[in-house]
Order: structure tokens, then sequence, then C-alpha cells
């Protein structure tokens, strides 16, 4: 079924947690599913504030459906946000390459019990996110709404305009470059925390050698400063290099250093402050024991969804 047109109201305009009455079965459905339409359009944009977005489009979208007419409210309210998260992902697209520097995807606080989802976990984690950014825009939404979501190939075909056949076929390219460029081995919360404890204690010290223990030969170190607070432009290759570019950046901007850990996007991150002021989050993909990647968000546009902690599901 396509979705419907019609000129908006101030109704529409009052959102889910408008004016509506409570009783209303558009807005019921909608506030049911939308930590499921958010956790869907955060997956394919990497960005909290364009899901939000998307999230108002669908919303928008909606309420303007007969819903005597649907036969599944869950697939056609996911069919609405990826077709608005497809369209904004194709405009991000081109933005991103202006971008200043790396990009990395928004951290967000997560409450515990995305870690305890291991899937969901997984599909959100900074590492995923960052190899999803690979993909095609319709690749990643064959992808997430596959993997992560376990929709049938005749719904993703209808959110992405594609036969069934070939949306088969964009599953097992998409799954096979995700593949060859996920994490090898899934870590336990366990080693995640206990690997990130020690890599704190090592910044927190200044303690070169510290770091160097706890860092894979061939770590790769990502800052995003958004053009809006220093970064390196470029990533960071190699332990020694991105061992020195912590002490040696830390000493240079900040006389106190304080981390504290804490849940981001489903894994333990360090929440880092320089001089009593909160600068970023940094977090890291671990591998056999030793963290492999690094990934620094200090760009204060995309720090926004660290203090409360925001309600991911795949349900």
């Amino acid at each position: 079924m396509n979705e419907q047109s019609s000129e908006q109201t101030d109704e529409d305009t009052a959102g889910p947690a408008g004016d509506r009455a409570a009783s209303d079965p558009a807005t019921e459905t909608f506030v049911a599913h939308r930590n499921l339409l958010f956790t869907v359009a955060y997956e394919m944009l990497g960005s909290a504030a364009d899901a939000e977005d998307v999230l108002q489009e669908t919303w928008l979208r909606w309420v303007k459906v007969d819903l005597a007419q649907i036969h599944d409210r869950r697939a056609y309210l996911v069919r609405i946000a990826t077709r608005q998260a497809l369209n904004r992902l194709r405009t991000l697209s081109r933005s991103k390459e202006s971008y200043v520097g790396p990009w990395l995807p928004e951290p967000l606080l997560t409450a515990p019990d995305v870690a305890e989802d291991i899937e969901l976990a997984e599909s959100v984690s900074m590492a995923m996110m960052l190899v999803l950014e690979t993909l095609s825009p319709t690749e990643r939404a064959v992808f997430v709404l596959r993997e992560a979501f376990d929709v049938d190939y005749d719904e993703i075909a209808a959110a992405v305009d594609k036969t069934p056949a070939a949306v088969r076929q964009i599953a097992h390219r998409a799954r096979k470059h995700v593949d060859a460029r996920r994490p090898r081995q899934t870590v336990s919360q366990r080693e995640s925390q206990a690997v990130l404890e020690s890599f704190r204690s090592a910044v927190d010290g200044g303690d070169l050698q510290g770091l160097l223990d706890m860092l894979a030969p061939d770590v790769v170190l990502l800052s995003d400063g958004g053009g809006i607070k220093q970064a390196a432009v470029r990533p960071i290759l190699g332990a020694d290099k991105v061992a020195r570019f912590i002490i040696g950046g830390t000493a240079k901007y900040a006389k106190e250093i304080v981390t504290e850990i804490t849940m981001v996007n489903g894994s333990p991150a360090l929440v880092m402050h320089l001089d009593g002021d909160r600068d970023g989050i940094m977090a890291a993909r671990i591998e056999d024991g030793r963290i492999s990647g690094l990934y620094y968000v200090r760009n204060p546009e995309k720090l926004s969804r660290i203090d409360e902690a925001n309600p991911l599901s795949r349900n």
C-alpha cells in the first residue's frame, strides 16, 4: 500500500505527545513502536538528531493512513520510517563529503538492557556503525532491516521499492561486505569492562607503556571534532603513534584529566573530562583482549545524547 497524502492539519503537527486523545489508535500504535522506529532510523543514519526528524516525518504520514486498511501496523510503520530514513541518508551521504576530518556516529548513552541484548548491542556498536557507513544507502537499509530486526524480504522490498528477489541479492552482498569488516569475535561485557578499566588507568596516569600494553599493534584511532574542536584529520595508525597521540594530546590541552566508564551504544566507553569540562566520548573496538579501534567523538554537536539513557529496541 502506498503512503497516503493530504494537507497537513494542526492535529497532525501535534505529534504523539500532543493533544490527540490517549485512546486514539494511531497515537497508541505509534507510541508503542516509537523506540523500535528510533532504533531503525538511528542504525540507518548514525545520528540521533536525524533519527528524531525521521520519527516526526513518519508520524506526519502515519496520522493520514486509513488504519482499517492496514493488516500489520508495526510493519507499515517500519516501512514509512525506512523510506524517510533512506531519503535522509542519501542527503547525508553528500554532506559528509565536506565534513572536516573523520565522521563518526553520534554516541548514545544506553540503558543496561541494551547491553544484555547481545545482537542489539552489536548492531549499534560504534565499530558496527562504522562498518555500515561503507554500504550504499539501499544496502544499509536492507542489511539493518534483515539482520538487526529480522524483517521478511517482502516487507523490506516494499520499504526500499525493490523486488523480493532483488532484496535477497542485496542482502547477500551486504552481508558478505559486513562480515569481512566486522569484529571477528563477540566480546563479553565483563571482558570489555576489564580492558577499558586498564586503558582508563593508563590514560589517567599518563602511562605510555600501560597504553601500549592495551593496544593492538595495528590499532586505528579516529577522532571527530567536526571542525569545531581540534582533532586528527586522518586516522592514526599503530600502537606507538596512537599511545603518543593520547598522552601528548591530553597533556597539551589539559592540566587535569578525569575519565569515567559509562555504557555507550551498548558497550563500555570512556567519558573524557579535561580541566573539569567534558571533552568527548571514546569508544573502543576490542579483539583478542586488546583494543584494535578507538573512536573519539569531540564534536560538541554530537554529545547531547550522553546525559540520559536512550531507549533502543528491536521489538
